[in-house]
């Protein structure tokens, strides 16, 4: 028989910042729809962050105040919970946009609860209303790996009193990995619960104005906010057991001097997957052409089949061709009949004769003098088994073909690969930086290019999975130079993502994620 549930005392928790980014009377209705709930045991508690001013809107009898000159939104939870009664919190993080809840929202948590005793949080699907716009948001389920800091959990998270002291309570030392922390720290208590919704089963409403997905959305984010997601995701990893320490683990990657001397001739083989892109693939191989190393190859791995058009836009550079040149570096094509990027890269890399593998997209192009600084890097220490390089984000025009250098998106560093603790700050970034660049022999050490094995994996995160092994092995050098230009055009796979489609890229690279942590718990 169910315990009763109307029983359980609930202390459902609303932030009033200093600054509120929205009008009062969206609070108001915030309020109302927290002391309209029909589960009878609820206290409401609202915590002002104006100091002296704090008050009560008109019509919220009954509601708790907590006041105060909060300097942070952790502040103003932690003052919150203090204050509370219930064996349950309600957090309502409604500081950003109204949050709304629906009537027998936390009827339905408190049964989900007492079915879920062992829980470390619950978090619920929810609605989102834009102007005259509504749509339903429907958010992943959390396993260990959900290590990104943008993972949508909502703004409604429900937990035990007893869960968030087990946790370690509200950490006030942060002002803008406060949530995220405390996210991972109750994932280490229990199981983070996800209420579904099917059809008109969202649990709130948010109302508020959101943006549409850019890949680049962490380019602009504030540094400081980054350093403290950075600092939270490296403790959650020591408490679990699965962070790398510096220099840990690493093995160097050696030749003989036969070996050595064999790659004289071709120091680099510059692999490039295409399908059916031949107004591209000219562009990318102008730019191996022209590497002030020539000691390099263009393997091209064109994966439609013998009738992919983009095969005679190759065969124009090799011997024969309208574009050949014979003193430039050759241009090799392999042509397989099944769209698979693991299986492209892992066949070009079984065919390259030189030492290291250099991605390029067909869609993109190498700086001159890339392979040159790629090389150095890897020339300063044995130990570097990959070095990953920065680049620059370019738009080409549809009509006129022209192309410009993107200049609201900066240089594309991915700084928080330091060698103290990039390998495990990889675990919260979705990129990697390009160029990627590897030693061969140390790809094949790692397990080579996934080939779509992975659940979500189509065609997307194969790469990322293998800078996951690689920096588990070996030292990840850097060049902080642009030495690569990502070409955006309308038909990129970065343009005009679809939450479907983000999610199942999430997906696959949270597995990924997960991966990992068991990897590096063995370690």
């Amino acid at each position: 028989m169910l315990q009763p549930f109307h029983q359980i005392p609930v202390s459902i928790i609303l932030l009033r910042p200093k600054d509120l980014p929205y009008e009062a009377s969206g609070l108001k209705a915030a309020l109302r729809s927290a002391l309209e709930q029909d589960h009878p045991n609820c206290e409401v508690i609202l915590a002002d962050g104006r100091g002296e001013a704090a008050r009560l809107p008109a019509g919220s009898d009954g509601v708790k105040l907590v006041a105060g000159p909060f300097a942070s939104r952790a502040e103003m939870l932690h003052a919150a919970c203090k204050q509370a009664s219930g064996q349950y919190l309600l957090l309502v993080l409604c500081d950003g946009a109204p949050v709304l809840l629906r009537r027998s929202a936390v009827s339905t948590l408190v049964i989900s609860a007492i079915r879920h005793q062992h829980a470390g949080m619950f978090y619920a699907d929810y609605s989102l209303v834009e102007g005259d716009a509504s749509s339903e948001h429907h958010l992943l389920d959390w396993h260990e790996g959900r290590l990104r800091d943008n993972t949508d959990f909502g703004r409604v998270w429900f937990l035990s009193a007893d869960a968030l002291k087990r946790a370690g309570g509200i950490n006030t030392s942060y002002q803008a990995a406060d949530l995220y922390d405390l996210r991972l720290r109750l994932g280490e208590v229990g199981p983070l619960i996800h209420i579904a919704n099917r059809y008109a089963g969202s649990l709130y409403t948010i109302h508020a104005s959101g943006s549409k997905h850019n890949v680049f959305d962490y380019l602009l984010s504030d540094k400081a906010g980054q350093l403290e997601m950075e600092k939270a995701l490296a403790e959650h990893l020591k408490r679990i057991g699965a962070c790398l320490e510096p220099g840990a683990h690493f093995r160097q990657v050696t030749y003989t001097s036969e070996e050595d001397s064999s790659f004289a001739e071709c120091l680099a083989s510059v692999v490039i997957p295409v399908n059916n892109r031949p107004e591209f693939i000219g562009r990318a191989l102008e730019s191996v052409l022209q590497q002030t190393i020539q000691a390099v190859e263009a393997i091209v791995v064109v994966n439609g089949g013998p009738g992919d058009p983009t095969i005679p836009a190759v065969r124009e550079y090799m011997e024969g061709g309208v574009r050949y040149q014979p003193t430039a570096p050759p241009v090799r094509l392999i042509v397989v009949d099944i769209n698979n990027l693991g299986l492209c890269l892992n066949t070009g890399i079984a065919a390259a004769r030189g030492k290291y593998y250099v991605q390029l997209d067909s869609d993109d192009r190498l700086k001159p003098d890339a392979v040159e600084k790629l090389r150095d890097v890897f020339d300063s220490d044995p130990a570097i088994g990959m070095v990953i390089g920065s680049y620059e984000v370019w738009d080409l025009a549809a009509e006129s073909g022209q192309l410009t250098r993107n200049q609201d998106i900066p240089v594309v560093t991915h700084d928080e690969w330091t060698d103290g603790n990039g390998r495990n700050n990889l675990l919260r970034i979705n990129g990697a930086g390009a160029p990627r660049s590897a030693h061969i022999r140390a790809i094949a050490d790692a397990g080579w290019f996934g080939v779509n094995d992975d659940p979500d994996c189509r065609n997307y995160g194969e790469d990322y999975d293998l800078v996951l092994r690689m920096s588990e092995r070996y030292r990840i050098g850097r060049v902080w130079d642009p030495v690569y230009e990502v070409i955006r055009h309308a038909g990129g796979t970065d343009h005009s993502i679809n939450q479907a489609v983000i999610d199942r890229n999430d997906n696959a690279k949270d597995h990924m994620r997960r991966a990992a942590l068991r990897r590096r718990k063995a370690l």
